[in-house]
């Protein structure tokens, strides 16, 4: 058996044939063996998510987390431990987070197993699938229609193998390969099938080179993620200066205890950080996945579910979506005066002469056995841009026939009176199939030319039960559907009617070639079909074009082009290989009905984590204003880390939580930034200047021993009752759980100014009656001016 060097160069874009290994039955078992011994294996990892300690990593050693620490040890030291609770608070965090994470990633591994893609290798003479990574230097594996090339090879065997390179190349037409013409991995069979011999494996394969560094598991290329890290550089270069001037107030300026003066500046500067907010974005991603993936869904790459949840228009292709994968053949038509038994021999013998038969042909094959004294001589495989395949036979007799079987509109001209029967019969949701007889060789590109229609193949799809609802549920969330199919468009108008899909359909050929004409149409249209492969990616971009965010669906290699280009790709479970490996999302259960919930839990992650970071930007707002004003008047701060820690998990904290993690079916917004700090700025900043004016006023009312503490307890009620009511306002519209929510955390800071020792221990205690309702009537005409600020907000800067 003749090797190739594994050390080789295949140039991608312009590939060299190298000499053709002798094809047999693979390698043997002892071959196997002796390649995995010296570790000529396609050992790359897949890496479907974090490791255990990168998730570690990403959770402990935050910017954040780094201040944070240095502040808690600082006051560990200098005061008592009730003014270190931030400290065990932010361990909490960090701990939730890495066992949501490493749960997320148990599930994400779990389903990526299932998912995975077993390709079929011959070894002693036998095929039998393996995984990808048993594969070895020099295994014999076949391909078929849809089946990517998980390794660089050489062609050994063809039949009308026609393979897509444009993932790697971008040349869009397909390449007809013939034994000893290179494959590269990452590459997919659009048409016929053949057998080729690994000669690069693992990390020299070049698709792994490309994605070596790549990981599945991954928040990049997120609004969400990108927006908060751009918050998190604002409030870092606004906490600078406030915590240096707040450190020469409290430990130059005033010259109070140390331990004291450390502990009202570490008071200042810990509340600034939304230390909670990554957290959360995190922990709710996670459980994002964990839903999902309880209801079979595989998503591959994180950003997937907020990127669904942000799309208007979904485009579906009917096969395999709308429709189940398998049809039923329910009539057959001789035309011309064609002999009925006669047609069943051509239409068996065309069944036989396919390896890797799709839906409509297994259908003939389930229908009409084989002509067992009938052989094929050549034959043309299914092309989706070619819309027919083809055979050419020995018949029993010794005779020669050529046969075509495909689309009858594109096998047959405009005035052929078969097309009349074939429209009426799309029309009832039908596909129809023409069995034609040429008379040129299979390789001339016009060899459907002159064609004699033999019969027409009558083939039932089954439309799949839930679809019905889940465009319901679309139109409901308005988003717009836009059936995409190559099949005839008047039987996919038909079974689109038939889901309740309304709109106008139109015939893929007479779209506009430029984008602007073919986005116009598809704002008009709803069903298109004799849709081509090259079209459906052109079909997309003209819809992004036009400022629509898409989402595509498909199983088919006729897909792969247009869900590589989508925003979000969803592949059904159950499709070609190719499908699933360009997808962000696959459907593991093959059923359409998932997506509502992965849009679903999409909206919640997305409308929750702009709702929570309103409440954590408020913070960092009025905790940076309040150090900015403390400076500036040159007054002790007014609260120590116990009373922040205390107000942060009563307002923000607790409720954010389960604010989070609350069914949410608004539609994504972009802009996530300028949403979020419409509100966090003038909400800070009300909060803000409220608390200092009650403090300063407690200053000159409280005099003598202990008012310290005294002017703390009045603002820190100040601060309670604004950030309550900001609370109040994030949390609408009310639900029951909403408003126990709310009532709870009132009622936990009550039971701490009712209890002795919990006033002890948060140095809490209102002294007089003057002075706490001063403090209340300071923070209802906040309130009513947040209220009015928030509404002015929403007239003068629209979402």
């Amino acid at each position: 058996m003749t090797h190739i060097d594994a050390g080789a160069e295949l140039d991608p874009v312009h590939p060299v044939p190298v000499p053709v290994p002798v094809a047999n039955g693979g390698l043997s078992t002892a071959e196997v063996a002796e390649r995995v011994a010296r570790g000529a294996v396609n050992d790359v990892p897949v890496r479907s998510s974090r490791s255990l300690g990168e998730i570690v990593r990403a959770n402990v050693f935050t910017r954040f987390n780094a201040i944070i620490g240095v502040l808690w040890l600082i006051m560990l030291f200098v005061a008592p431990f009730q003014d270190s609770l931030f400290g065990y608070v932010i361990i909490a965090n960090t701990g939730i987070g890495i066992i949501q994470e490493w749960r997320a990633k148990k599930t994400l591994d779990s389903l990526a197993v299932i998912g995975e893609a077993k390709p079929t290798v011959r070894r002693d003479g036998e095929a039998l699938e393996v995984s990808t990574s048993e594969i070895v230097l020099d295994d014999l594996i076949e391909i078929g229609p849809g089946d990517k090339a998980v390794v660089d090879g050489v062609c050994v065997e063809a039949d009308g193998l026609e393979i897509d390179e444009s993932l790697l190349t971008g040349e869009a037409d397909p390449v007809v390969k013939q034994p000893g013409d290179p494959i590269m991995s990452g590459s997919f069979v659009v048409a016929g099938g053949g057998a080729f011999q690994a000669t690069k494996v693992g990390r020299e394969a070049y698709a792994a080179q490309l994605a070596e560094e790549a990981s599945r598991f991954t928040l990049v290329h997120s609004e969400l993620r990108t927006g908060i890290s751009t918050i998190l550089k604002y409030v870092t270069w606004m906490m600078i200066p406030a915590a240096i001037g707040l450190v020469i107030t409290q430990l130059v300026v005033k010259s109070h205890d140390l331990k004291e003066s450390i502990a009202r500046t570490v008071g200042g500067i810990v509340p600034m950080v939304p230390e909670g907010l990554v957290l959360l974005t995190s922990v709710a991603f996670a459980i994002g996945v964990i839903r999902l993936g309880r209801k079979q869904c595989l998503v591959q790459e994180l950003p997937a579910i907020e990127g669904l949840a942000r799309i208007d228009t979904v485009c579906l292709d009917k096969t395999g979506t709308l429709t189940e994968g398998g049809m039923d053949v329910t009539e057959l038509r001789a035309l011309n005066g064609s002999d009925e038994t006669y047609v069943r021999k051509v239409l068996g013998a065309l069944g036989e002469s396919d390896p890797r038969p799709n839906a409509s042909l297994q259908a003939i094959i389930d229908a009409y056995p084989d002509a067992e004294d009938w052989r094929c001589t050549e034959s043309l495989p299914f092309s989706s841009a070619r819309k027919y395949s083809g055979a050419s036979f020995s018949e029993g007799n010794g005779e020669a026939s050529t046969w075509l079987l495909g689309a009858p509109d594109v096998l047959l001209g405009a005035d052929d009176p078969a097309l009349a029967e074939t429209e009426r019969l799309n029309e009832q949701g039908l596909r129809v199939l023409l069995l034609a007889r040429v008379t040129g060789d299979l390789d001339d590109p016009e060899v459907a030319r002159g064609a004699s229609a033999a019969a027409l193949v009558v083939l039932e799809q089954r439309l799949r039960p839930d679809a019905a609802d889940t465009l319901r549920y679309f139109a409901e969330q308005d988003v717009r559907a836009k059936v995409i199919s190559g099949d005839n468009a008047v039987s996919v108008g038909a079974v689109a009617g038939k889901l309740g899909l309304e709109g106008t359909t139109v015939d893929a050929r007479t779209l506009p070639s430029d984008k602007d004409g073919m986005a116009d149409a598809l704002d008009e249209g709803t069903v298109f079909g004799r849709v081509t492969p090259q079209q459906k990616r052109d079909m997309v971009g003209a819809l992004q074009s036009h400022g629509h965010t898409v989402a595509m669906t498909g199983d088919g290699v006729n897909d792969v082009l247009a869900l590589k280009d989508a925003d979000i790709g969803v592949s059904m479970g159950s499709g070609s290989e190719a499908t699933r490996a360009v997808a962000q999302i696959v459907l593991l259960n093959n059923s359409f009905a998932t997506l509502p919930d992965v849009v679903a839990e999409g909206r919640r992650v997305i409308g929750n984590i702009t709702r929570v970071a309103t409440l954590f930007l408020v913070k960092t707002v009025y905790s940076v204003l309040l150090a900015v004003l403390v400076v500036c008047w040159q007054v002790e701060y007014p609260f120590l880390p116990r009373h922040l820690t205390l107000l942060s998990t009563l307002t923000i904290g607790v409720p954010a939580f389960f604010l989070a993690l609350a069914p949410n079916k608004e539609r994504a917004k972009p802009h996530f930034v300028r949403r979020v700090m419409r509100y966090s700025i003038p909400g800070g900043l009300v909060a803000g200047v409220a608390t200092f004016v009650t403090y300063l006023i407690a200053r000159h009312y409280y005099t003598g021993e202990g008012s310290l503490d005294a002017e703390t307890s009045v603002a820190t009620l100040t601060l309670f009752l604004i950030s309550m009511w900001v609370l109040a306002i994030i949390a609408r519209p009310y639900t029951w759980w909403r408003v126990v929510l709310v009532a709870s955390m009132g009622a936990g800071f009550l039971l701490v100014l009712a209890v002795p020792w919990l006033q002890d221990f948060f140095a809490l205690k209102l002294v007089g009656l003057t002075m706490p309702w001063i403090a209340v009537g300071i923070s209802v005409v906040a309130a009513a001016a947040l209220e009015v600020t928030w509404k002015w907000v929403d007239r003068r800067f629209p979402a």
